[in-house]
């Protein structure tokens, strides 16, 4: 899925609502890894939805003394239209547009205009690093700033795709990314999203995907130390 097929379908908004196949839902999740804008598109949108959550799920205060009146049923669809319903609602919806006009947007704005900016980024060579007696890989990138690896996959056609995994210095999976067969003719450049990392030995561990071994098989693990940078 690229960029414009993605608006097409609004598949942001469709993967918040859980209305994606779940062939398209792999395919969006698989885009937004490399599309900073659809990213920024589903970190806005699970906001909007987690400070609703939390305004809506307050208790409306109902007076004790109110009697109860039968509603005629042709007046129950304009029940909604009550004070005690509305005042409640459209407090909660304009606390949730307050924040997002005075925290999320701007924020969202200031990662957007860094995006667009042109931008030098650490990068480090994997291709000798799953050879045996080859020196030792060393990527100095800033903190919560993105780096680039670039990796030369062993060519095995048996394999319809691959997979890359980062795994921590504790050796848990930060990210996967699925890569295609015919991507690994040439190098492949993978771009590390910025995150809160600590300074350490990663991996990257690249499986081999097939219809007989769907969760894949081992090919190669490319290890490399993270310098931070102040």
């Amino acid at each position: 899925m690229d960029h414009s097929e993605s608006i097409r379908l609004m598949a942001a908004e469709k993967y918040l609502l859980g209305e994606l196949a779940p062939e398209l839902r792999e395919q969006f999740e698989e885009h937004f890894f490399d599309c900073r804008e659809c990213a920024l598109d589903v970190r806005a949108g699970a906001a909007l939805v987690e400070h609703s959550k939390v305004v809506l799920s307050q208790p409306v205060a109902v007076s004790p003394f109110r009697v109860p009146v039968a509603v005629p049923a042709k007046a129950a669809w304009f029940a909604w239209l009550r004070p005690a319903l509305v005042v409640p609602v459209l407090a909660a919806l304009l606390v949730v547009i307050s924040y997002q006009n005075l925290v999320t947007y701007p924020k969202l704005k200031g990662e957007v205009a860094v995006v667009n900016q042109p931008q030098i980024l650490a990068a480090a060579s994997l291709i000798n690093a799953n050879t045996r007696g080859a020196g030792k890989t060393v990527v100095a990138a800033r903190q919560d700033e993105p780096f680039l690896l670039f990796l030369d996959i062993p060519a095995a056609t048996r394999f319809s795709s691959y997979v890359a995994e980062l795994d921590g210095p504790a050796g848990n999976s930060e990210w996967s990314l699925t890569i295609p067969a015919e991507t690994t003719k040439d190098t492949v450049p993978i771009r590390v999203p910025a995150g809160h990392r600590g300074a350490g030995m990663y991996t990257l561990v690249v499986r081999g995907i097939d219809s007989s071994n769907p969760k894949g098989i081992e090919i190669g693990r490319y290890p490399f130390e993270l310098q931070i940078q102040n």
